[in-house]
């Protein structure tokens, strides 16, 4: 929903090269969907053993907060849409992101969105394992009190749609900066440019009783 990977690659990137690292963009590539702390993680062991772990980390946090204050985060195209059909519809919506609490609900703020019209919000913190592993989709569904089956995922990442399909869900992708993988694409029930033309397919499957994350 929210369009918040360029600040996190600008933010990471940055933060690693004051020391003297390097984060390229193939290298940030292989990050997106996971957890914060997985991130930090992948990039201490790609640096090697001498990388300031903790002060990357309050560095890039330092510089993900100072850009999101200036000029907030933009809404994803179609986003807005989808949220009214699903309102109209009276689709339970829930969010599942990697991203931890704090974050999220700095992003969600910033965006100007009505966490009200979400039902549940969970967090990469809250679980044991992130994104691949479907414990988190398989928790908003538990919250939401639907069947995994019948609920519709909306992700734009590898580990997202990896995630949603393992825990049973359709898994519609609508790819960030990665192009999807033959991996995705084969875990993925569709695969759209934009979450505009998620709309008329919410409109045909919410009759069935399903609820959308």
């Amino acid at each position: 929903m929210l369009d918040t990977e360029p600040i996190y690659k600008r933010a990471w990137q940055k933060a690693a090269s004051e020391p003297g690292y390097l984060v390229d963009d193939p290298f940030y590539l292989c990050l997106i969907g996971g957890t914060n702390a997985a991130a930090e993680d992948e990039i201490a062991k790609q640096c090697g053993g001498e990388f300031p772990v903790g002060t990357f980390r309050e560095r890039w946090t330092a510089l993900w907060r100072k850009e999101v204050a200036s000029y907030g985060i933009r809404l994803k195209p179609g986003v807005t849409e989808v949220l009214q059909c699903s309102a109209r519809l009276g689709v339970p919506m829930g969010i599942a992101t990697s991203s931890d609490l704090e974050f999220a609900s700095f992003s969600l703020k910033a965006a100007g969105l009505d966490t009200e019209a979400f039902r549940c919000i969970v967090t990469g913190d809250q679980i044991s394992r992130s994104k691949p592993a479907p414990y988190i989709y398989l928790e908003v569904a538990r919250r939401l009190n639907a069947n995994s089956k019948h609920c519709l995922a909306l992700e734009d990442s590898e580990n997202g749609i990896l995630a949603a399909s393992a825990a049973g869900m359709i898994a519609v992708m609508v790819p960030d900066l990665k192009a999807p993988s033959e991996q995705a694409r084969a875990n993925a029930f569709a695969i759209v440019k934009s979450l505009a033309e998620v709309v008329p397919m919410l409109e045909r499957w919410a009759g069935v009783g399903g609820a959308l994350l």
